[in-house]
């Protein structure tokens, strides 16, 4: 079969899709000999993405379409939604649908029959390695699929912004001694516990790039004070005691109602990472105690100014590159850069504005701060 795309991304694009899903099929067959989805082919990955695109320059009432599309048959959804009448997958359905399935967690049920791709109706529930093809905001097309251990932020596989297609590079571009986050981001660890703390972080800087006005997180070993000498005092917002809201939920093993216990979590991420918008730092212990918000980050007494860093998108063709560190961004950037200089136990996420996002940690193999631009992993 092949498809003739409208959208050329589509095209140059869907080998290296189809490639990615086959591969990541065979290794869980072979590693588990878990039950996953149907990899796509070729040329339903190329329809799927030509579709997405033109229905998110349209708009429903005046809004722009946001749908998630996933790859599956009824039979390998959980409770699915059937429509009495299949519905061709084109770009005038897809926006007329939109309103009504724009909510997180809601999928369009996509599937093929002699070469045609239909809807057939929606899902909340899709297995392992389903691809999954969301319309974020006009132009803006994310591919991603259900992780492995079946909790957890998706794996993102390919961002497609217009003509600027960004496919996520595994390995490639990683240096040795990388966040923990950024290796489970990638999927090369498995944090398979809802309340594992590298998914807490994850969820925090999911939440704290949502909010749209930029900020500040810097994680700090627990029970040290070592921070406070790069910080400016006094500290308007410190916190006394440390506050536990996430720390309190973590610590339950999800082993009973944890469907219930997850929205509370949830609700305690968002208003951790909602502090993140006050002009400042938000400071938080490894265990996710809130130490202060608001806080400003200062030189520490008798270290240099940081002066160069390393810098990354794990993206294919990008490389590593030692830059000032005033070259990737603002105020926000150079003060984190200093921060992890000076406190090298830690670990500073920052949200820009303009949507980017960076996790600066330490790295001992190259004797400097190291920065990894990582929102094409968590759209």
């Amino acid at each position: 079969m092949s498809y003739q795309s409208t959208y050329k991304p589509a095209g140059s694009v869907a080998a290296a899709i189809e490639s990615h899903f086959l591969g990541q099929n065979m290794k869980a067959c072979q590693e588990a000999g878990a039950s996953t989805a149907t990899p796509p082919p070729l040329w339903v990955i190329e329809a799927l993405v030509d579709a997405a695109f033109w229905a998110s320059l349209r708009k429903e009432e005046g809004n722009p379409p946001k749908i998630s599309l996933a790859y599956l048959t009824p039979a390998q959804a959980g409770g699915p939604l059937l429509f009495e009448q299949r519905l061709p997958l084109n770009a005038d359905v897809l926006t007329k649908l939109a309103p009504g399935v724009e909510r997180a967690g809601i999928h369009l049920g996509v599937w093929d029959e002699d070469g045609e791709l239909y809807i057939w109706g929606t899902t909340l529930t899709i297995p392992n390695l389903c691809f999954v093809l969301d319309v974020s905001e006009p132009g803006l097309l994310v591919i991603k699929h259900r992780r492995m251990c079946g909790f957890g932020k998706f794996t993102n596989v390919a961002v497609l912004k217009g003509d600027q297609v960004k496919i996520i590079d595994n390995h490639g571009a990683l240096l040795p001694d990388c966040p923990p986050m950024l290796k489970v981001l990638l999927d090369l660890n498995s944090a398979g516990d809802w309340n594992d703390p590298v998914n807490v972080l994850i969820q925090l800087a999911v939440s704290m790039r949502s909010h749209g006005r930029g900020g500040a997180l810097l994680v700090v070993p627990t029970g040290s004070h070592e921070w406070r000498h790069s910080i400016i005092h006094p500290v308007q917002y410190a916190i006394a005691p440390a506050f536990g809201g996430i720390t309190s939920l973590t610590a339950h093993d999800g082993s009973e109602g944890a469907s219930r216990w997850q929205g509370s979590l949830g609700r305690e991420v968002a208003h951790i990472a909602g502090l993140t918008a006050v002009d400042g730092a938000t400071v938080v212990n490894e265990q996710h105690e809130l130490l202060a918000f608001g806080a400003k980050i200062g030189r520490k007494k008798g270290s240099d100014p940081v002066d160069r860093i390393s810098f990354v998108e794990p993206i294919q063709g990008s490389s590593t590159v030692v830059v000032h560190p005033g070259h990737i961004g603002g105020t926000r950037h150079l003060s984190a850069a200093q921060f992890v200089y000076d406190q090298r136990n830690a670990v500073a996420l920052v949200a820009s504005q303009d949507g980017h996002f960076t996790v600066f940690s330490w790295s001992s193999s190259s004797n400097m701060v190291a920065a990894y631009r990582i929102d094409t992993l968590l759209l």
